[in-house]
């Protein structure tokens, strides 16, 4: 659960990096549409970077294959979801637009992972009492 944890932590800090570099970098070089989409990104890697850190929490009590599902799927949801709208929005500026057509289904494939996440903590917090 440690290294749960630490990855969360690690996870969040690397989001408010992105958000800072978003919003104080790229604000010059991105359309506001793009600006946008990267700020999506970093918001969604932000909210899962936190689930990490409380699965890790719960971990401590129980730790369960479903907890354990769902944190891969937090983490990979990250990776899918929030990397692909950091590379689709600054495609331009990155001179890979040829990408577009690789990175748009990754997105769709990220929101999956974070819902079967939710859904695996869901059946954790119902199989698991939590203590008074």
């Amino acid at each position: 659960m440690k290294n749960l944890f630490v990855t969360g932590s690690l996870l969040a800090a690397l989001g408010v990096m992105l958000g800072a570099f978003g919003a104080h970098s790229l604000k010059a070089s991105l359309e506001p549409e793009q600006l946008q989409i990267f700020e999506t990104g970093v918001k969604y890697q932000m909210y899962h970077s936190l689930a990490l850190i409380i699965l890790s929490i719960a971990g401590n009590q129980y730790y369960t294959s479903s907890l354990r599902i769902s944190a891969r799927f937090f983490l990979a949801g990250i990776i899918l979801f929030s990397g692909s709208l950091y590379l689709l929005s600054c495609c331009q500026l990155l001179g890979i637009e040829s990408w577009k057509s690789v990175l748009g289904p990754l997105t769709p494939l990220g929101v999956l992972c974070f819902i079967c996440g939710w859904i695996g903590l869901t059946i954790y917090s119902l199989k698991y009492p939590f203590k008074k």
